[in-house]
């Protein structure tokens, strides 16, 4: 299979990567944007390989990403890029601009890849999309994250459009919506809320991001029955 990740060389994006190319006969494409040390190390593990270079924010590398993904005959995309901070600050206090910079530099370029290759998935009459979103969706979000929460109830909202108009060409849609992980993108979050986030999780540990890319590997090798599924992983916090 032909798999594009989007930021797929550090966190989840680098778990998922592993986790992908762990199998010879993928060629996983996949785009980072500063961090070319862990990018170098995926090639030397997994010669099945190609990294992108690309900031979201670039015109340039950007529209260079959209034209590559012509040659790449696609079977899979794996939307996970998100750039910014998860957390910020009360609601009311976030600057309106930051709004806008996180919806134009996240859920824009999300769209316009996902649209790329639903048209080369429409003339191959196959495909997958597995979108990355987040538990804060049904548990309650923390303190300062309403802004990466709207983005990605907004892209919840369009995994289901792209199930639904799109499934009659055999092409699903599906995402995962993990619970908090330790990674780069959390770096700044106060150890004092991990450690609370932790010990209310019913397993008392936090979830993994390699937990997380082993049901984007399921979903990639899944039926075509299966979608506009958003898989919950947040250890059945939300069980009653």
């Amino acid at each position: 299979m032909n798999i594009l990740i989007t930021g797929g060389a550090s966190g989840l994006g680098e778990a998922i990567t592993k986790k992908m190319a762990s199998n010879i006969d993928n060629k996983v494409y996949y785009t980072y944007n500063t961090s070319i040390e862990k990018t170098i190390k995926i090639k030397e593990l997994h010669q099945n390989t190609i990294a992108i270079k690309c900031d979201f924010s670039k015109r340039e590398e950007f529209d260079s990403l959209i034209q590559q993904m012509e040659t790449m005959n696609l079977d899979i995309l794996v939307n996970n890029a998100y750039s910014g901070e998860a957390i910020k600050t009360y609601f009311h206090k976030i600057p309106l601009i930051d709004f806008k910079t996180d919806f134009e530099n996240n859920i824009l370029p999300t769209i316009a890849i996902t649209q790329k290759a639903i048209s080369i998935f429409k003339k191959k009459k196959n495909g997958k999309i597995i979108t990355i979103l987040t538990s804060f969706l049904t548990d309650s979000p923390p303190i300062g994250a309403s802004v990466y929460v709207a983005n990605k109830a907004y892209l919840l909202s369009l995994v289901k459009s792209w199930a639904k108009e799109n499934s009659m060409y055999n092409i699903t849609s599906n995402s995962i919506s993990p619970s908090f992980m330790t990674t780069n993108f959390t770096k700044n979050v106060d150890e004092r809320v991990i450690e609370q986030i932790a010990n209310s999780n019913p397993l008392k540990k936090l979830l993994t991001v390699e937990e997380v890319a082993d049901v984007a590997y399921f979903f990639a090798n899944s039926t075509q029955q299966i979608n506009g599924l958003d898989f919950l992983m947040n250890a059945g916090i939300n069980v009653k």
